[in-house]
């Protein structure tokens, strides 16, 4: 039979040691408890002037590019549905190349021009079934290159002409290009059949 040795009493480390063990995770759980609402709302943080004013600003600064997002969408006549088409959809963006505009530029222009055409698709119809064909197909995009605002335009009337969603956007002029810049258009989603007859003649950016 094995002999059972009497340890005597904790020592003073062992003590101190469960204590801050015991204490960090009540601590830790009663700071769950109050993040999650059990002891009532938490006392409000005070800001400082300095803190209020960046706050603003944020918000201006939110305010303003919605603004400039929202001016982007036109109302460009009615939209065909290509009801019953099964054929491939495709996004063409069409960036001007004669603004000299940066990779990241034409990048963050191209993401208007998408944002653009979708939000004209759902506003007139949330159930597109071209929009609908083009989002189960793997929204195919292509960006192309003109070299003018002129001829940019022209595009614009044509694919309007065959009932294409077509949205320029216009810089709000804050970094390289002046404001109200024409810098790239999108033309659909549609069937590709009509897009291309709009775009298929010019060359990939």
């Amino acid at each position: 039979m094995a002999n059972v040795q009497d340890r005597g009493p904790p020592s003073t480390a062992n003590i101190a040691l469960a204590t801050a063990i015991v204490s960090g995770l009540a601590g830790y759980y009663l700071g769950q408890a109050r993040s999650i609402g059990l002891f009532g709302g938490s006392t409000p943080r005070r800001t400082s002037p300095d803190e209020k004013a960046d706050e603003a600003s944020d918000i201006s600064d939110a305010a303003d590019k919605s603004g400039d997002e929202e001016d982007d969408v036109q109302d460009l006549g009615e939209l065909k549905s290509f009801a019953g088409s099964t054929e491939e959809c495709k996004l063409v963006l069409v960036v001007r190349n004669d603004l000299g505009m940066t990779k990241g530029k034409i990048a963050a222009q191209c993401g208007h021009a998408t944002l653009a055409c979708y939000k004209t698709m759902i506003r007139t119809n949330p159930a597109h079934p071209v929009l609908r064909q083009w989002e189960r197909t793997g929204q195919a995009k292509v960006a192309v290159k003109v070299e003018s605002e002129e001829d940019m335009l022209m595009l614009q009337a044509q694919a309007i002409s065959l009932g294409l969603c077509a949205q320029v956007i216009h810089d709000a002029g804050r970094t390289q290009i002046a404001s109200g810049s024409a810098t790239v258009l999108g033309v659909g989603p549609g069937p590709k059949s009509e897009v291309d007859k709009v775009t298929s003649h010019l060359k990939l950016l």
